[in-house]
């Protein structure tokens, strides 16, 4: 099962390769991580998605609980949550491509940011089944390059994630 893993971590030199540690070391992958400052500039939010059991997640909380770095873990799969992703995506874009992009961008409700004569560059923003769709939709040979941010995500309603 996917899990997004979301940790309270004192922000501190080292303490990502603490965490990013505790997974290799236990050979586990992660799929994506984000990390940056919260509303205190003494803490950092760091969102980890992984795939595994609920054992071996709760294996894992439970170790990284123990990290002197870390304030509190949760994960967010448990309940309600939102989840987003930033991509963007360097597309071939000359002749009859150019409009095709544009409506496939729309589609998707992407933003062309950068034209030139020969490419597009889309933004897109949603969760990885909805970037992912995207990518099939269009032609792979018309892709020039892609960057993806990762998933960051937020409980729902009451649920928060505080010190």
């Amino acid at each position: 099962m996917r899990h997004i893993i979301s940790i309270l971590i004192e922000n501190e030199s080292g303490a990502l390769s603490r965490v990013s540690g505790l997974f290799s070391a236990r050979a586990f992958n992660i799929e994506s991580l984000t990390v940056a400052p919260t509303e205190d500039a003494s803490l950092s939010r760091m969102t980890i998605v992984s795939v595994g059991s609920d054992e071996v997640i709760e294996q894992i909380t439970k170790q990284l609980n123990k990290l002197i770095d870390v304030v509190k873990v949760v994960d967010l799969s448990e309940a309600a949550h939102i989840e987003r992703e930033l991509m963007l995506v360097k597309v071939r874009a000359t002749g009859k491509e150019r409009e095709e992009m544009k409506r496939i961008a729309d589609i998707f409700r992407g933003h062309i940011i950068d034209v030139n004569e020969s490419s597009y560059v889309i933004e897109l923003t949603g969760n990885t089944t909805k970037l992912d769709a995207f990518l099939d939709a269009i032609d792979r040979a018309l892709i020039l390059e892609t960057v993806r941010t990762g998933v960051c995500g937020i409980g729902r309603g009451d649920r928060i994630l505080r010190a």
